[in-house]
């Protein structure tokens, strides 16, 4: 393979597996040959996102003296110094003036200099590992030895190190927000063959880099690696960026402008007006006497005092554990009018949580934040233990077993390997005590049924042991057989394959108004912009083909999910309020519908100020679709 017989990257997505396979030169089942690779890696370099060169120590401390003003002290250094030497006198004002132009450009070289030094030290952490198919035996190889035509192997929890073309998959999901900005996970399908102009967003058969996987497993052939990945497409662009200067900066300029200009033009009157009046016999005095007043009117403490001020503020910036590379970078925040806020993992905490379960005509609220599992349920603000309740403990139930995703403590943080909706469900049901593992032991999982955009469910059949029959109904699993399975998945679909209705500790069948009931407070909370899941389940004597597993399920509940706001996000919208600046969040899914508009309009209202106020009346219908059709980067 010859580096021109590499497609353009833009039609990967257009070309079968076998011809992918074909032009990368690879084997699904074997991968490379370690002579190939070595090769490759030669011809392409390493899996690494090229960076313009970093400024040396040099080039940061020449850039501390191109200040206008700076250039001007020491010209006048100089000069004085000349000029007290000849007439033999100590200079004292050279000293002076030197003193302040070496303090501030050592206090912004040892600051940079410090932040250069800390950059490069973060780009030399190590590099994470890939499993990848090399000589037809699986190994684990740094993800910067990666190159065209390597076969990686994928699951849950992955972070993608190159672009690639899926070989094969197993539930994939795929969380893009690196490159969309979407927190949501995308279904990935090995087996499409996409049109050549699809968007970036809709390649459903290609993965990229600095992407994660939150469900599933697959392999798929390395495309582009380093800078010929997407990513790094969004890194040349940065890279070709011209840095403007700060307000400061330009204001600095202007003023130096103003001030050295009219230094310069008083020295030449005043030399010019003495010599035509003494002659150039005072040149010299006249000399010394100009420079003097036009040391005068240059504030030669002003760039000292500045770079001092914008030091501190840096170390402020420090530890808050952000890291300023160029000290006029730390005056650009207080240059600020108008913040624009995404709400996705920006204002909220990018976690789903379970605020609500609406079973047989109740609605139970549940407390806690992120994916803590602690918390209560109440009904109309009491506490209740769920216990009590048997169509909840079986939903409870269904939530933990029905389930990809791991819930784990690291670091005294919860967090979740999966994905986020599945994490939610798995926070609910600790909080009520049932863990996903016990249950896992008590009824495992013998066959599964995938979510798919057709079914729009998730179904997983778990055997039942006879000594566990009776701790199932227990536990509100009323009918358990040999075999059980649950259901999660669209409420509407998946209360047209229920015909009965899990009530206290009784099956009934389910009525026409009952029906209703759960689909219009299903259409509540989807009005408010709130995701619903449904969830239903089946005693089963044996385990059924797909085609038959859509038989009549017994209704259990809906479950209403929400993104809990960060708790630093109402203190950080009063400071903005009382600082003046404008708050406007772009991420239009915000208001989803006209009913969570209306209600929350004034809420969001609190949060920005009149001088910079998001005019959300003026938004229409159509415009809001048009934006969230379109794909955004973050």
């Amino acid at each position: 393979m010859s580096a021109n017989s590499l497609p353009n990257p833009a039609v990967w997505h257009n070309l079968e597996v076998d011809k992918t396979l074909q032009v990368l030169g690879s084997d699904r089942n074997a991968g490379l040959s370690s002579t190939e690779v070595q090769q490759r890696l030669e011809r392409y370099g390493p899996n690494e996102l090229q960076e313009s060169a970093g400024r040396s120590p040099f080039v940061i401390l020449v850039d501390q003296f191109k200040n206008i003003m700076l250039l001007m002290l020491i010209a006048v250094a100089v000069v004085s110094a000349i000029l007290d030497l000849r007439s033999g006198s100590f200079p004292k004002d050279a000293i002076a003036i030197s003193l302040i132009v070496i303090l501030n450009g050592i206090l912004g070289y040892l600051q940079e200099s410090r932040a250069e030094k800390a950059l490069a030290a973060l780009k030399r952490l190590s590099s994470p590992l890939v499993r990848v198919l090399r000589d037809g035996k699986l190994s684990e190889v740094a993800a910067k030895e990666l190159v065209p035509g390597d076969v990686m192997l994928l699951e849950a929890g992955v972070q993608l190190a190159a672009d690639g073309r899926l070989i094969e998959e197993s539930n994939l999901q795929v969380r893009e927000s690196a490159l969309t900005g979407e927190a949501h996970a995308v279904e990935k399908q090995a087996e499409l063959h996409l049109p050549e102009d699809t968007s970036l967003g809709d390649r459903l058969n290609l993965v990229f880099q600095g992407t994660e996987i939150v469900q599933g497993r697959a392999k798929a052939i390395v495309t582009g690696t380093g800078m010929q990945t997407e990513l790094g497409r969004i890194a040349a662009l940065l890279q070709s960026v011209e840095s403007e200067p700060t307000p400061l900066q330009k204001r600095m300029e202007q003023l130096g402008n103003v001030l050295v200009s009219g230094s310069l033009t008083l020295v030449a009157l005043v030399v010019g007006i003495g010599v035509l009046r003494a002659g150039w016999g005072a040149f010299e005095q006249l000399l010394e006497v100009s420079l003097s007043m036009a040391v005068a009117v240059v504030p030669e403490g002003l760039p000292a005092v500045i770079t001092v001020t914008l030091a501190l503020g840096t170390q402020r910036m420090v530890k808050r554990k952000a890291l300023i590379r160029k000290l006029p970078a730390v005056e650009t925040l207080g240059s600020v009018t108008t913040i624009c806020s995404d709400k996705t993992g920006t204002l909220t905490q990018n976690k789903m949580v379970v605020q609500t379960a609406y079973t047989n005509h109740r609605d139970f609220k549940v407390t806690g934040e992120g994916y803590e599992p602690n918390g209560e349920f109440q009904i109309d603000g009491t506490k209740t233990n769920s216990q009590d309740y048997p169509e909840l403990q079986a939903l409870l139930v269904a939530c933990a077993l029905c389930n990809d995703s791991n819930l784990q403590q690291d670091q005294g943080q919860w967090i979740i390997i999966g994905d986020p909706t599945e994490g939610a469900l798995l926070s609910l049901a600790g909080k009520a005590g049932v863990e996903r593992d016990q249950w896992m032991a008590r009824l495992p999982r013998v066959a599964e049924f995938p979510f798919s955009s057709e079914r729009k469910r998730m179904s997983v059949i778990c055997s039942v042991a006879p000594e566990v029959s009776a701790q199932a109904l227990q536990n509100g699993l009323l009918e358990a057989q040999s075999y059980v399975m649950f259901t999660k998945g669209s409420p509407e679909l998946t209360l047209e394959r229920c015909d009965r209705i899990h009530v206290g500790n009784s099956i009934v069948p389910v009525s026409q108004e009952q029906r209703a009931q759960i689909l219009t407070q299903n259409d509540q909370m989807a009005s408010n912009g709130l995701r619903v899941l449904g969830f239903a389940y089946k005693p089963l004597t044996n385990v059924p083909p797909r085609k038959l597993a859509r038989n009549l399920r017994i209704w259990l509940s809906l479950a209403r999910f929400s993104r809990n706001a960060r708790r630093t996000a109402p203190r950080s919208s009063r400071c903005c309020r009382q600082v003046s600046q404008g708050w406007n969040p772009p991420d239009y899914d915000y208001w989803r519908s006209p009913t969570y508009r209306k209600s929350n309009r004034r809420r969001l209202r609190n949060c920005s100020s009149k001088r910079s106020r998001f005019n959300w009346a003026r938004i229409g219908t159509d415009e809001q679709r048009g934006v969230r059709a379109t794909s955004r980067f973050s």
